[in-house]
């Protein structure tokens, strides 16, 4: 039992040594490569905002089956350039039309067509989510409208 414990000791010093001789990975990293490292972290915490003048829009009532649209206006309010890769509705009777893999400058404004093709009857609420490349990575719109129900 004394023999196992003094080998595995040995074998424990040896490995623990053996990583502080030179040419360790530590002496291997290069400081440029530490400073081009650091300066792309910096700058991946920079992101557009989208910024909407309404997250909201209610068509108020409309007739059953009455196709009704809404643009809906944002500006790009952060530091980097602004690109919308995907936009998809809670159904197929809202379909939305945006500025797709477009870059939109800092400061530029953009707009997403909302358009709704008056189904269901009542209340309804449709929500359009954006995928796009801020750090948040989503953005929620709303339309909603009071369909009325049809003469037949």
């Amino acid at each position: 039992m004394k023999k196992v414990f003094l080998i595995v000791a040995a074998a424990g010093t040896l490995f623990v040594t053996s990583c502080k001789e030179n040419g360790g990975a530590a002496d291997k990293v290069k400081s440029e490569n530490v400073d081009a490292a650091a300066e792309r972290d910096a700058q991946a915490t920079v992101y557009p905002e989208m910024n909407f003048e309404e997250t909201e829009f209610d068509f108020g009532k409309i007739p059953h089956g009455e196709p009704v649209e809404h643009v809906f206006t944002f500006t790009n309010t952060g530091k980097a350039p602004l690109v919308i890769t995907n936009a998809k509705s809670t159904c197929g009777c809202t379909v939305p039309s945006y500025p797709k893999n477009e870059t939109i400058a800092p400061g530029e404004k953009g707009e997403l067509l909302v358009k709704y093709n008056g189904s269901g009857n009542g209340q309804v609420s449709k929500t359009v989510t954006l995928s796009a490349n801020t750090e948040a990575g989503q953005q929620k719109i709303k339309i909603k409208a009071f369909v009325e129900k049809s003469a037949s």
